[in-house]
């Protein structure tokens, strides 16, 4: 690791950096005034700043502010300039919206819209309010807009599982972390609970059915927690963006970030469940390290793989982990935290040292002294004899295998092969020049076979040089005593020489690895790009594990009912697979890898004798498979890089296999839409064409029922039978040219204001033949106010409603009609006695050509409950079944209710009474 690794810029992201830069100059820039909730005064503030900008000269633009009524707030809109709002038709309601083109046309320096995460209504521009703000940033305006931590996505469930009540209008984090500015806005608790009683939150009807669900001084408190943390993040943020930005090294203690250790010995466990106690008492983030050096490289397996299972612990309680390369252990800690501005270090006991030399704890507080160091104590009483006994092992073992015999017979052997080729060439090289040559060699050594048998050649060179060239030759006497010096420089030149080239070799190593895990991801990347079909995913998904880690591979996805499978290939593959017939494939183990979306199998807590580790394929929407791996070493699945990088190669192969999905549901849902647009042509031209001879039919038959004379008694029946069934085949024809008028856009609603008891009468009158068996009540609420609708499409859904419940229940059944007023809304019922809905079916019977009973010789072809959702949604109202209080099936279908115009008042009444007969009474 160089020295200045953490410090010098790197030129890659500096130019980044200045590419952001200069994209963000061209965008306007974005002030968001965040709070735990309504009231706390987030548009007071914005108006507050706008209002002193544009005394500064700044033209300043109200695009939309939502006063809630508060005298206060609206008193500061006087005097800054209001863009008008746009209106919107939306099912028969006049809507308005902030109108972005207004904006872009007027094009002010700053202007302020309110509520961010407000949903905007249908045929605007944008779905989110946001998206219109975004591109007045793109087009160079300032926006300053408001925010309550609620709106929040990354908030939402937790927001939802505080107050009970789940807010429909969220933001994406992406859009407050990329603000240039937040400013909080925050009151205490009980303060915003006095704004809320004295009515400067909501109006006092609102307020009180606030105070009593979602104002809670609980769930306001832990509100007003959220946000703090959640700014205080967004900060954090910007703080060490800023620290990059100006290359500031030293470390700031905004924060309690904790960097956890760990080494080689013994205790490392107890450092890092240490760390995360600390880090959870702190409330803080924490990292855990281990810095790797060419000695500790050469450690027996048993010790590396005990430190990787300590950084896996670390991982499992919540830490980054990472596996850092380097020849100076203190320098790499004390890089890594002033890098990420830690500014706690958790570190093992320190371990007696030989007076002169200075410990890893004393060489980082000298390095960064602005840090804490903060030092564990022993996990036990042995600890120390562990520690001890476990360091001699590994030196031991490293000793052992750093001692090869053939590695220091080749370094020998190379030594004395070089005096005997420089022998001949004495009368013509000086000695010098010789001196050079076993340099040379010293150099070839350490690059090849490392530090220890480049130790052993320069001993051997110097005893070389002296035996053979240095007079007297052929023997250790020295006639000159400057060659003294000589082999003192050449024995301290080859051994600094053979330090820094096993070192470099080290590195060399290391960024090999990177650079070969880095042309894995971008080949599989580049490689996935252009799939169209699952099986293309499943071979090179496999076949580039098999290439990057050495390792056998199979993907198992799941079937339209969740159970894996093996997923089959586009075509022979050679790439090793693994078979569901082979005896270590568990799908038991991993389909609870795909149910819980976790890792399973080796290396992991939850069954880690397997053979094979199970690594679930997690996309963005839902867990798409499961990859099965067989390594052909255990040890590799704990390594942080390793897993970091397989955990990458699924990711990647997740993202692959949700969009062939969807490109899989767009194709389907193509081919239905343009089968359901030749349907709805097919329906409407037969509709056309059946309603005349239908009617011609229906005609006939009744003119024959009141032929005269009277038709015999058989003749008459069969008249009747005749009239019914073409009356029959006239309703079905009709409801066929309704959906197809309904769903080519062709009703008009003709909206009046009426009582809707009318509507009920007609109604019944409409529909006595088919209601004359059974027993219809109706339990209309007194004093039902006027409502704004369809008089003729509302008769046909209670016909269709009253017609269907005829149908599915026996003569004689009750069938209850019944409405109320319930706040802004009113509410209809068809319920009856009989034996209800099919259980679960109750969303799919409103549904074209879909029955309650699907083979039954009750008449009608399944419309009636698509047709009635159809106008009810028309009117902007919902309808829904279930099972009704009378034990049968219930519909019920809503209505808006808004407040109708006024009446005309006693003057006015007499103004029209004389006007009417022309003079005074």
């Amino acid at each position: 690791m160089s020295s200045n690794q953490y410090q010098r810029p790197d030129p890659d992201a500096l130019l980044a950096q200045v590419q952001r830069q200069e994209r963000r100059a061209a965008r306007g820039r974005l002030r968001i005034y965040f709070g735990a909730s309504a009231g706390v005064g987030k548009t007071y503030a914005m108006l507050s700043a706008g209002r002193k900008l544009q005394a500064e000269g700044q033209d300043v633009l109200v695009g939309v502010v939502e006063t809630h009524g508060r005298s206060e707030t609206a008193a500061l809109l006087e005097g800054l300039p209001l863009l008008p709002h746009k209106t919107i038709e939306y099912r028969g309601r006049t809507i308005t919206e902030f109108d972005i083109d207004a904006a872009l046309a007027r094009h002010p320096s700053l202007i302020l819209v309110d509520e961010l995460a407000h949903s905007n209504a249908a045929g605007s521009r944008h779905p989110k309010r946001w998206q219109d703000v975004d591109e007045l940033l793109d087009a160079g305006i300032d926006v300053f807009t408001t925010v309550n931590v609620q709106h929040l996505e990354s908030l939402n469930d937790v927001v939802g599982g505080i107050t009970g009540i789940r807010v429909a209008e969220t933001l994406p984090d992406t859009v407050f972390d990329g603000a240039d500015e937040v400013v909080l806005v925050d009151i205490p608790a009980d303060e915003l609970l006095a704004r809320l009683k004295v009515g400067k939150v909501y109006q006092m009807q609102q307020a009180e059915r606030a105070s009593r669900n979602f104002f809670r001084k609980g769930n306001l408190i832990a509100l007003r927690e959220l946000a703090l943390r959640r700014t205080a993040d967004r900060i954090g943020d910007d703080v060490q963006a800023y620290r990059v930005e100006k290359s500031i090294d030293a470390v700031w203690k905004t924060g309690s970030s904790l960097l956890a250790c760990v080494g080689p010995r013994a205790g490392g466990e107890h450092v890092i469940r240490s760390a995360a106690q600390l880090a959870a008492q702190l409330n803080a983030g924490w990292h855990a390290i281990y810095i790797e050096t060419p000695p500790l490289q050469r450690l027996p397996p048993a010790q590396r793989e005990q430190i990787l299972k300590t950084l896996k612990l670390a991982q499992d309680l919540g830490a980054t982990t990472a596996v850092l390369s380097g020849s100076d252990i203190a320098k790499a800690i004390a890089d890594y935290a002033i890098a990420n501005n830690f500014s706690k270090i958790v570190l093992g006991r320190a371990h007696p040292t030989w007076p002169w030399r200075i410990s890893h704890h004393q060489r980082v507080a000298m390095l960064a002294p602005a840090l804490d160091l903060i030092e564990t104590g022993v996990a036990g009483k042995d600890a120390r004899a562990g520690a001890r006994g476990l360091a001699g092992a590994a030196l031991a073992a490293s000793v052992q295998r750093t001692l090869q015999p053939s590695r220091y017979l080749w370094a020998m052997a190379a030594s004395m092969a070089t005096a005997l080729v420089a022998t001949p060439l004495l009368p013509y090289f000086d000695l010098a020049n010789i001196v050079m040559l076993f340099l040379l060699t010293v150099v070839l050594v350490a690059v090849q076979l490392g530090r220890g048998p480049a130790v052993l050649a320069t001993f051997v060179s110097v005893a070389a040089f002296d035996f053979f060239f240095v007079p007297p030759r052929f023997s250790f006497a020295v006639s000159d005593l400057q060659y003294t010096v000589t082999f003192v420089v050449m024995l301290a030149v080859g051994l600094i020489t053979s330090h820094l080239t096993a070192g470099l070799r080290y590195q060399a190593r290391v960024a090999s690895y990177r650079e070969s895990r880095s042309r894995a991801l971008y080949q599989f990347a580049r490689e996935l790009s252009g799939t169209l079909q699952t099986g293309q995913i499943f071979e090179i998904t496999c076949a580039s594990i098999s290439r990057a880690f050495h390792a056998r591979a199979t993907l198992l996805l799941p079937d339209s009912d969740g159970r894996l499978q093996l997923a089959e290939p586009a075509q022979d593959q050679a790439a090793p697979t693994l078979t569901p017939a082979s005896a270590m494939l568990d799908i038991g183990i991993a389909q609870w890898a795909f149910d819980h979306a976790a890792a399973a199998g080796i290396g992991t807590d939850t069954l880690p004798g397997s053979p094979l580790f199970y690594l679930p394929v997690v996309a963005p929407m839902r867990t798409r498979g499961v990859l099965a791996i067989e390594p052909e070493n255990r040890r590799w699945m704990l390594v942080p890089e390793q897993r970091q990088q397989l955990d990458t190669f699924a990711t990647l192969a997740a993202i692959a296999l949700e969009r062939v999905h969807y490109i899989e549901v767009a194709q389907d849902a193509l081919v239905q839409m343009e089968s359901e647009r030749l349907r709805n042509s097919l329906l409407s031209t037969l509709s056309h064409d059946l309603r005349t001879p239908l009617t011609v039919l229906v005609g006939l038959s009744e003119s024959l029922l009141m032929a005269r004379p009277p038709l015999p008694v058989a003749q008459a029946e069969l008249a009747e039978a005749l009239h019914d069934e073409s009356l029959r085949m006239s309703s079905l024809v009709a409801n066929l040219l309704d959906m197809a008028r309904i769903e080519s856009g062709e009703v008009k609603l003709n909206l009046q204001w009426q009582p809707f008891e009318e509507v009920v009468g007609s109604a019944l009158r409409a529909c006595h033949a088919v209601i004359a068996g059974h027993d219809v009540q109706t339990r209309l609420a007194p004093g039902l106010p006027l409502v704004r609708f369809d008089a003729v499409l509302i008769e046909r859904v209670l016909c269709n409603l009253l017609e269907n419940a005829c149908k599915y229940t026996p003569p004689g059944s009750l069938i209850v009609i019944a409405a109320e007023a319930s706040g802004d809304r009113l509410d209809v019922a068809v319920r009856d006695n009989g034996p209800g809905l099919p259980a679960g079916r109750e969303e799919a019977l409103f549904e074209k050509f879909t029955r309650g009973q699907r083979e039954s010789a009750t008449p009608g072809v399944g419309l009636g409950l698509a047709i009635c959702r159809a106008i009810v949604e028309a009117h902007g109202g919902t309808i829904r079944a279930g099972r009704s209080a009378e034990g049968g099936a219930s519909f019920v279908f809503t209505l808006p209710l808004v407040s109708p115009p006024p009446l005309p008042g006693p003057d006015e009444a007499g103004q029209d009474s004389q006007d009417s007969s022309g003079g005074p009474t």
